[in-house]
């Protein structure tokens, strides 16, 4: 099968996609503003001057009726809903009429097959949460053989639930894993350990595609060490579409079809190409809902060879509520704390998952799953690192646990802030 052009689109041509995109952005805003009442509340009136002018959209705005929400025209009946997981902290839930829904099918579909996934014909292992009550878990169990996956419910990990999981593909002919990166990252380790390569034993696995949480450089080596297989980062929001999604040269290319993405700075501000800042986004055919200059909680970073027709995006650095404040006033992204100490704390294999609470200003909790406890040098040598990359004087506490919590959706949330 011939893999579709990565730089292609399938809705903009190149020539004055400058103009065709500032058309449509114009078109979603003034659909909005003449027929959407939250909208026009928001905003405070039925035109605009600049894009500038227009309010940065959070889910705090959402936190109302979805019916109150929905454009002239539009009902329950005939638009998709469904709602976030809430691991930001601000669930709730959306629509999208019906042909954007459908452009967000296609274009999965249509990453997808940049990997010679078909969506028709591929068989999925799919490592997510899913309900455990009998209806909802009936219902999501007939999705899935619908749409031709195997779930693997990813709640327990334990040792003798992953041996399970290892026997499914000795004998079911997957041809890709796709899930939360943690808990295939926790299977992959668990394949480590017993020196087993995954093709192995499931020759027709093509590749593997993590999504919803971090993945780091160092993990990415060891899943495509124990799988056999290349692994591709996928980055999404269930209320939007497909953000981004790593291409077969392993750019991660941003999502310019149904898309635009802008990077701010604390005050609004456009940032340029390679400078860090806040995610936010408009979804260019969504008329059920407006979703206009949405900050969606995330802090990234796109890459100075970015283009209009191609954005990269270089960094996704972390959520904005994972900022961890320090005593001497300093903020810096939670994800810093997890990956300085998982530079440390995983170095023998022992460890095979944990999290990381700021509970105080100075004070925080490591909560661990390993074999055996941590000792006191290791302890020393995490205590010291985060000193020398963040600062002196912070106070932790390591707690080891039989499993980690995990939300309702099976999400592992790797650094979180108690602080108010």
């Amino acid at each position: 099968m011939q893999k579709p052009n990565c730089e292609k689109s399938n809705l903009f041509p190149n020539k004055n996609l400058k103009l065709l995109l500032k058309k449509k952005k114009q078109e979603i805003v003034d659909y909005h503003l003449k027929n959407n009442h939250s909208y026009q509340n928001l905003v405070g009136k039925i035109t605009f001057n600049t894009w500038n002018d227009l309010p940065i959209m959070t889910k705090k705005d959402f936190q109302k009726p979805l019916i109150e929400r929905l454009s002239k025209g539009f009902s329950l009946k005939n638009v998709y809903v469904n709602k976030t997981s809430g691991s930001s902290g601000d669930p709730f839930i959306f629509a999208k009429d019906k042909f954007s829904h459908a452009l967000t099918w296609a274009n999965i579909i249509n990453r997808f097959g940049w990997h010679g996934i078909d969506f028709n014909s591929s068989y999925q292992a799919r490592f997510y949460g899913i309900p455990l009550d009998f209806i909802g878990n009936r219902k999501e169990r007939f999705k899935d053989f619908l749409g031709n996956r195997f779930r693997f419910s990813i709640f327990d990990l334990s040792d003798v639930v992953l041996e399970v999981f290892l026997k499914e593909f000795k004998t079911r002919k997957f041809d890709y894993i796709n899930g939360y990166t943690s808990s295939i990252i926790l299977f992959a380790k668990f394949l480590q350990q017993k020196n087993i390569v995954l093709k192995d034993l499931c020759p027709t696995l093509k590749v593997c595609v993590v999504t919803s949480e971090m993945l780091f450089e160092g993990d990415k080596i060891l899943l495509e060490k124990q799988f056999g297989v290349s692994v591709v980062n996928e980055y999404g929001a269930s209320e939007l579409d497909l953000i981004a999604f790593q291409n077969t040269k392993g750019v991660w290319q941003v999502n310019s079809e149904t898309l635009f993405i802008e990077i701010l700075d604390d005050n609004n501000n456009v940032l340029p190409y390679g400078a860090a800042g806040r995610i936010v986004i408009t979804s260019l055919f969504n008329k059920a809902h407006p979703f206009i200059r949405y900050d969606i909680g995330d802090i990234g970073i796109l890459d100075e060879k970015s283009i209009p027709k191609k954005p990269i995006l270089q960094q996704l650095i972390g959520r904005t509520n994972d900022i961890a404040v320090l005593p001497s006033g300093k903020k810096s992204p939670g994800l810093t704390f997890y990956y300085v100490t998982k530079s440390i704390i995983e170095d023998d294999g022992n460890v095979k998952e944990f999290v990381i609470k700021q509970t105080k200003i100075d004070t925080f909790e490591i909560e661990y799953v390993s074999k055996i406890e941590l000792n006191l040098e290791q302890i020393q040598k995490i205590e010291a690192a985060i000193a020398l990359y963040l600062e002196k004087g912070l106070i932790f506490s390591f707690i080891r646990k039989e499993k980690l919590e995990r939300s309702k959706s099976g999400k592992l949330k790797q650094f979180v802030s108690l602080l108010k």
